[in-house]
Formats: C-alpha cells, sequence, structure tokens
C-alpha cells in the first residue's frame, strides 16, 4: 500500500517527466524571434532593430502601447518603432520582447476554468507594479523584476496547456474543499505552480535570480539567493488583490507574507497598506491602457 508521500513522489516524478519533454519553448513569431536574436549581439545597430521589429506590425503596436503607458512614463508620446528604440534602450526591449513572446507561447483558448485576458493582464499588472517597487525602493534590476513579475504564475499557464484534466481536477478541489490552489496543485500533480514554472524556467536556463523568484513568489523567506526579488514579486502580485485590479482567482487565499514585509523593510502592516494603496492609480492607468492582451 503506497504511503501518501509516496502517492506523492510518483505523482511529482509524472508530472516532471511531462515537463521535461516540453523541449522548447512553443514557436514564437519570426519577427520576435529575429528581434531577440538581434539583442543578445554586441554588433546590433538601432537601426538594423527596428527594421526587423516594424516587419511585424502586430510587435509593433504591442511594443508601442506598452512604451506609451504609465509604467515608462515618458514625457513624448512614442510614435515609432525607431524612437521606441532610442528611448527605451536595448535593455527595456529585450525585457517588453521577452514577455510578449512567453504570451505568443502559452498563448491557448479561455474556457470557464481560465481566461486567458484576465490572467495576462494580471501577469502583466504584476510584472509592472514590480517594475515600480524596485526603482521606488531602490531595488536592483528593475527590468528583471518587470520579467520575474510577468512570468510568476507562468506554471498556472503550464498547467492549463498542458495538463488540462488535471486543471479542471485542481479547480474543482479548490472549489469543493475549500482549499488553496497550490494545496490543490499538489494533490494532483505532485508539484504546485510555483514549482512547475521554476522547473521550466531552469530548463530554459533562464537566469538563477528568475529562477529563484518564480519559485519563491508566495514565500520570499525561502528564498536562499536574494529574498528581495522574490519579496517584491510578491508584494505586486498580493497588491493586485488588495486593490481589486487585474486579480487572479487562483490567489483567492493569498495574504501578505511577513518575511516580505521584512525583506522591503516596512515598519508594519499599516505602512504597508499606505504604500500599497498609493499605487492603485497606477494600477488603474496601467490596466486602461493595455491592449496587447485582447
Amino acid at each position: 500500500m503506497l504511503t501518501l508521500a509516496s502517492e506523492q513522489q510518483q505523482k511529482r516524478e509524472k508530472t516532471e517527466l511531462v515537463l521535461a519533454n516540453i523541449y522548447n519553448l512553443p514557436p514564437i513569431p519570426k519577427a520576435m524571434k529575429d528581434a531577440l536574436e538581434l539583442l543578445d549581439s554586441p554588433s546590433t545597430s538601432a537601426t538594423t532593430l527596428a527594421g526587423i521589429i516594424s516587419k511585424d506590425q502586430g510587435l509593433v503596436t504591442k511594443i508601442l502601447t506598452i512604451a506609451n503607458s504609465p509604467l515608462y512614463g515618458l514625457q513624448r508620446k512614442v510614435t515609432s518603432i525607431d524612437f521606441a528604440v532610442m528611448v527605451l534602450g536595448f535593455t527595456q526591449l529585450r525585457n517588453i520582447i521577452s514577455v510578449l513572446s512567453m504570451v505568443e507561447s502559452f498563448k491557448n483558448k479561455s474556457d470557464k476554468h481560465l481566461d486567458q485576458k484576465e490572467f495576462w493582464l494580471h501577469s502583466y499588472l504584476t510584472g509592472c507594479a514590480a517594475k515600480k517597487i524596485a526603482e521606488d525602493m531602490d531595488c536592483p534590476n528593475s527590468g528583471e523584476a518587470f520579467i520575474a513579475g510577468f512570468l510568476h504564475d507562468m506554471g498556472v499557464s503550464v498547467i492549463h496547456k498542458y495538463f488540462h484534466t488535471n486543471f479542471i481536477e485542481i479547480h474543482k478541489l479548490a472549489t469543493e474543499k475549500g482549499i488553496n490552489f497550490s494545496e490543490a496543485e499538489l494533490e494532483r500533480l505532485g508539484l504546485n505552480h510555483q514549482q512547475i514554472g521554476n522547473f521550466l524556467a531552469e530548463k530554459w536556463n533562464f537566469p538563477e535570480i528568475l529562477c529563484d523568484a518564480i519559485l519563491n513568489h508566495h514565500n520570499p523567506g525561502a528564498s536562499h539567493l536574494n529574498k528581495t526579488l522574490p519579496a517584491v514579486i510578491h508584494l505586486a502580485d498580493f497588491m493586485t488583490h488588495e486593490l481589486q485590479i487585474g486579480h487572479s482567482y487562483w490567489d483567492k487565499d493569498l495574504t501578505l507574507d511577513e518575511s516580505a514585509l521584512e525583506v522591503l523593510r516596512f515598519r508594519d502592516c499599516e505602512e504597508a497598506n499606505t504604500f500599497i494603496k498609493s499605487y492603485e492609480e497606477l494600477f488603474t492607468h496601467q490596466a486602461n491602457s493595455v491592449r496587447f492582451l485582447n
């Protein structure tokens, strides 16, 4: 007779076997792929990069939408890719195109268990808030905070796309038993969405700091690498629920982790709540400005 621990281990191994067979990121549009390759080359000129991006009008529209959003707070309206390359720079463009490529890679049909537009809006707003928090608190690598925030729930999308029957059962378990979704994920798959996201991020050679943030965005105190980035992502994620803007029902029982307050040097919950409320206008404007998720 299998013990609970051995049964969970079997489920985990079965899940990891499926994940291991997702050899590469699903195909992304050619313009995105070419742009990312150019951005990795130190010899790429701004003119060459703009030329490649301009071949895909959909990509142009998405980049300009983000560039003109409150996230960047630019004084002048960005009306062309040439100008976007100039004012944003290669690093920010790489971050933007990277997250857009992930949206394309994991694009799936909405169903009654997961609305894709709502899911990616939550991801985007978490990324935006994480970037702003990192900047406001003088944390390093605000661009990485945007990516980590955007991809923090990548595991949820993976479960929906590659374990759809289990996704339905997880939803049912969480609803009927009144447990949180992470517990339901562990019961069905032996891994939760944080661990699944981290598994694939490591497999695809994401930077270690991003893998760690994805793994520990619900419990930043568990990080053994750099607690600051997971704490920033955790706070940004919590903000969407506290402000009820772009929140995800998958995190319906999310509470503010005390270790995140300590890492980010809040004196108490009251100070943290005041900080969160100061972001409400940014969240509202950012949510209203998004068009590329349609």
